[in-house]
């Protein structure tokens, strides 16, 4: 008779743990940082994505993509804070050279390097991180926590406020002009870019109550 025994795969076993105490009483801090870089204002998920292979690195591919997607934003904004901030305006209705949006490009390009360059180690970071060894540091809650989250949610901050450094200084250059038509536009433009952020910080708010429901 064929022997009806079952036989599991070494590797796709799961060393479960259940969520250290520590882990869920975490501070307001901790709970925003969560939210930012793993979707949710707790670790339940992401500590469940620890206890197999599969499902580590299906986050590390998630967060090694949202990674690389900062650099590449970072490169942009970086190229384009640059051409503003080494060269004058083309036209006379824009001068984006006078002391405020000056400023401000030199801002948003000092930004997009800090956004690249954290971009840069924290992916470092991820690719050559052992989910054992990362497991192991998280459950005494501490530092390294807070460490663990601002390596995900730091470029993202650096190359937001970066765009938003960047577009101030073309609203100010805009606003400035003498020409109305450009200064409609830049109005136009300014509308729905408030309107677009007010939307996205709604979205975030709701998404964030909907778990305190």
């Amino acid at each position: 008779m064929a022997s009806t025994e079952l036989h599991v795969p070494t590797a796709n076993l799961v060393d479960e743990q259940p969520l250290p105490e520590a882990l869920r009483r975490t501070s307001l801090l901790t709970r925003i940082l969560c939210f930012l870089a793993l979707g949710r204002p707790d670790l339940d998920d992401h500590w469940k994505s620890l206890q197999s292979e599969e499902a580590f690195e299906t986050v590390r591919s998630r967060l090694c993509s949202i990674l690389a997607s900062i650099i590449t934003i970072g490169s942009v904004l970086l190229a384009s804070s640059g051409v503003f901030v080494t060269t004058g305006s083309p036209v006379s209705y824009l001068d984006y050279t006078s002391p405020a949006p000056h400023c401000l490009l030199f801002v948003s390009l000092m930004l997009a390097i800090i956004a690249m360059l954290t971009s840069g180690s924290s992916m470092i970071r991820w690719l050559h991180t052992d989910r054992h060894w990362t497991r192991e540091q998280l459950k005494p809650d501490g530092y390294f926590v807070i460490s663990y989250l601002l390596s995900i949610v730091s470029p993202m901050f650096f190359v937001v406020l970066s765009l938003h450094c960047f577009i101030s200084a073309l609203l100010i250059a805009g606003f400035s002009s003498q020409s109305v038509i450009c200064r409609v536009i830049t109005a136009l433009w300014m509308v729905t870019y408030v309107v677009t952020i007010g939307m996205m910080l709604m979205e975030t708010m709701r998404k964030y109550a909907r778990y305190h429901l």
